[in-house]
């Protein structure tokens, strides 16, 4: 916990929001009562260990012993505890109050990978993509949590504490980022085999800037602007990949995979597992199984030069 709290990329330690840093302080306070407990007992152990080594025992009184139980072993446990729940249940009513308003995301645990889906106050889909959450700064974002087979944990240590995605019913949440950078995210529930790289990426943007994107990823994707890119486009609808992936404004139109109509404009691969470069696409696709064992996506055997024509068609889809 102290090993994963001091990482700089997924740090619950430097929180970047109300929620975040509530959980953060409380964390901090069970640290500094337990610390001081075990130095209690410590201490009591060495003055007992001292007491018996001597010529003559020196046993407590009876009333001594009995004040040193009562202590102990009933008012500090009694006090710790009662603390801990008036927090607790003060954190848990701020936390979860839900704001009413601001951007909608529908979060869909996949195998292993996320889904995200920006959808407007009638529910209507404005864009989707994946393993790459925008968000505004300054402004809460309301999250619907979908699983539609095992179930997962959305955790985003910076921003929010965790929450389920429960197969067979819809839970809900909300983030907000009080700064602009970029947040890791973890599934944080164990959902089989990959569970461990089944990671993602929260951008916290000025508004503007998240308006800007939004709008750009409710766009269809680019033509191709190059022979080389155009022939990719073919080797595409021609390699299968249609059949997993979707591509707005192509027939390609995949649910297994993740859309890829923007896929260049994110910043990693394969749920935050490897960066979004040509070299690791091209790894990924011609061997996904060394990347990530066990995930749905099969390895692909083509001849260089269609290979690097898919790479040009794929590194055009900002």
């Amino acid at each position: 916990m102290l090993l994963q709290g001091c990482s700089q990329v997924q740090s619950s330690l430097d929180p970047a929001s109300r929620s975040a840093a509530l959980i953060a302080n409380l964390w901090w306070g069970m640290l500094i009562v337990g610390t001081a407990i075990l130095v209690a007992v410590l201490l009591a152990l060495f003055i007992a260990l001292r007491r018996g080594r001597g010529p003559v025992e020196r046993p407590l009184s009876a009333r001594g012993s009995f004040l040193l139980v009562l202590a102990g072993g009933v008012a500090t446990p009694m006090v710790v505890i009662l603390a801990m729940i008036v927090v607790g249940v003060s954190m848990g009513r701020e936390i979860g109050d839900r704001p009413d308003s601001g951007p909608i995301v529908e979060v869909i645990g996949r195998l292993w990978w996320w889904e995200l889906r920006y959808l407007d106050e009638n529910g209507d889909l404005i864009a989707t993509t994946a393993n790459e959450m925008h968000v505004p700064v300054g402004q809460p974002v309301r999250l619907r949590l979908i699983s539609e087979n095992v179930i997962h944990s959305f955790w985003v240590p910076q921003l929010q504490g965790k929450t389920d995605l429960i197969p067979g019913q819809v839970n809900e949440s909300w983030i907000e980022a009080e700064r602009a950078g970029v947040y890791r995210g973890q599934c944080s529930e164990y959902c089989g085999q990959q569970h461990a790289l089944m990671s993602f990426l929260v951008v916290a943007d000025p508004p503007e800037e998240f308006e800007q994107w939004l709008s750009r990823q409710a766009e269809p994707a680019n033509d191709p602007q190059s022979s080389q890119e155009e022939r990719g486009q073919q080797v595409f609808l021609e390699q299968g990949c249609v059949g997993c992936h979707a591509v707005r404004g192509l027939s390609a139109a995949g649910e297994i995979g993740p859309d890829l109509t923007h896929l260049a404009s994110r910043r990693t691969l394969a749920a935050a597992t490897i960066p979004n470069t040509k070299g690791h696409l091209g790894g990924w696709i011609t061997d996904p199984q060394h990347v990530k064992p066990g995930n749905q996506m099969p390895s692909t055997v083509m001849e260089p030069g269609d290979l690097q024509a898919l790479l040009a068609f794929l590194g055009s889809l900002e």
